[in-house]
């Protein structure tokens, strides 16, 4: 059987335990929480009436060292408080691009599966995440779940088919597409404002209405039943850009772009915190499972800043960790991750490897939830390395698989293959160089032999990417779901 085949298997073997203890557990009425030994303190069993509560908190480009728990100047105090009292995820790892990422926590599978692994929609594409995907919020939904989404979706605007509220979420507030004005809510001059299926306009600064709209969500939500509310910020994605009361906070920094680069990531953090508040205030905190990192590492190249031109050195900090966003290295696709749940989680740092699909099965899992409607998945169920920081079920990491590009590591080895002409790869004992400084190719020609075979097994499965089948299509006037393999040059 294929690494992969076992990740199937594992990934089976652990969703299955999890929801039968919980099956056990909930048929009795009760949940017996804080199982978890915290050295120095005395362990107290909760009743819990029901699944916890999820509330899934995403940032937009954020560097690995931009907050203040990895050392930053940038003042994320309600993120530090999360972190101390939680678990950090060390190698937690994500697509290297938005609508990527975004794509492979709903559906618990690679992007390459379904044609979404290369670049982020464009505000002139006409595709969307493949609507034969059963994703993650309507597992939840369908088990009892009250599901939202508020801030960004960026997994297709052109037909009302891909949007949230047909995928779903029974409420959406926020932004289709991936880059907005974040005071005048709009994409090339034109508004991108909804909730549900209604464009509207509202003034204020997107990252305060988030908070607002999470709150009154939090506020008036039933606590007889479950919530999941993926909290998806646009912060600090460019155009960067900060309330004056937020940029008074950095006198310091003289640098405009980093001025408000640190400003966006502080107004979030303020609003995380009132989430936090509320959910303690509507008496839900105890039973609610909180998760955040960035959809992607910080951008270090103004090729992938989006549609905003900005002058000078890029702000965001990934740390020891080599590039950026849009790239396959530690930095693009290594993320800040830390979940928080009391009496649940064991508070420490984690350092096995974990991935963003492996969200979707934990997360069904702790919900005692049914994975029936989904497609073969890559995700595993990782909650006991989450909670008390056992060993990752995870010996294995895809990169991506993209015409053009690829990576991918097994255990301690990484290697990025350049497919364009000339072509190269690179490969990194990751334990030994996190920062992907020494290039090993050439020492070690069998582990490069072995982890290329690796890479054009997982190629012969990936569906051709879909941006590139729309700009054909496009170009030649053809429908817009017509395949590239259907397309012919006659030139």
């Amino acid at each position: 059987m294929s690494d992969l085949g076992n990740a199937h298997s594992t990934a089976e073997h652990e969703r299955g335990d999890n929801i039968n203890r919980r099956s056990l557990l909930l048929g009795s009425g009760a949940v017996i929480a804080g199982l978890l030994s915290v050295p120095g303190e005395h362990v107290v069993a909760a009743e819990a009436a029901q699944p916890p509560n999820i509330i899934y908190i995403i940032a937009d480009d954020l560097g690995w060292k931009d907050v203040g728990f990895h050392g930053s100047d940038i003042k994320t105090p309600n993120l530090d408080q999360l972190a101390e009292t939680g678990v950090e995820l060390e190698t937690f790892y994500v697509q290297p691009m938005c609508t990527p990422s975004r794509a492979a926590l709903l559906t618990g599978r690679y992007p390459w599966r379904y044609g979404l692994q290369t670049g982020a929609i464009p505000s002139g594409g006409r595709y969307g995440l493949a609507t034969d995907e059963w994703l993650l919020p309507e597992a939840l939904h369908q088990d009892g779940y009250e599901t939202a989404l508020i801030g960004k979706w960026h997994l297709g605007h052109a037909d009302p088919k891909y949007w949230p509220r047909q995928r779903g979420f029974d409420h959406f507030y926020g932004a289709l597409v991936g880059e907005i004005d974040h005071f005048s809510h709009t994409a090339n001059e034109m508004n991108d404002w909804w909730r549900d299926n209604t464009p509207f306009e509202e003034a204020g600064y997107d990252t305060t209405l988030f908070g607002d709209e999470a709150v009154r969500l939090i506020s008036a939500h039933d606590p007889k039943r479950p919530l999941f509310l993926d909290l998806s910020f646009t912060a600090p994605h460019t155009p960067y850009q900060a309330p004056a009361e937020y940029l008074d906070q950095y006198p310091q920094i003289t640098d405009p772009a980093r001025r408000a680069y640190a400003a966006m990531i502080t107004a979030m953090d303020d609003q995380i915190g009132r989430v936090v508040a509320a959910l303690e205030a509507k008496q839900m905190r105890d039973n609610t499972l909180i998760v955040f990192h960035s959809d992607n590492g910080g951008t270090r190249s103004a090729k992938f800043t989006g549609e905003s031109a900005v002058q000078g050195e890029l702000p965001p900090n990934n740390g020891p960790y080599r590039d950026g966003k849009g790239t396959l290295y530690e930095g693009g696709t290594r993320v800040v991750a830390i979940a928080n749940w009391p009496g649940r989680i064991k508070p420490g740092k984690v350092d096995g490897m974990l991935h963003i699909v492996d969200m979707y099965p934990t997360l069904v899992g702790l919900a005692d939830g049914k994975l029936g409607g989904s497609k073969p998945l890559d995700g595993m169920g990782v909650w006991t390395t989450i909670s008390a920081g056992a060993p990752s079920p995870r010996t294995e990491i895809v990169y991506n698989i993209d015409p053009f590009l690829a990576a991918v590591r097994r255990d301690d080895w990484k290697l990025v293959w350049h497919a364009l002409l000339p072509g190269r790869t690179e490969l990194f004992d990751l334990p030994a160089d996190p920062s992907e400084k020494l290039d090993l190719a050439s020492k070690n020609p069998e582990k490069v032999k072995e982890l290329q075979g690796r890479i054009q097994e997982l190629a012969s499965q990936m569906v051709q990417p879909l941006i590139l089948a729309d700009a054909l299509s496009i170009v030649l006037a053809l429908p817009p779901s017509t395949p590239i393999d259907a397309l012919e040059y006659s030139g």
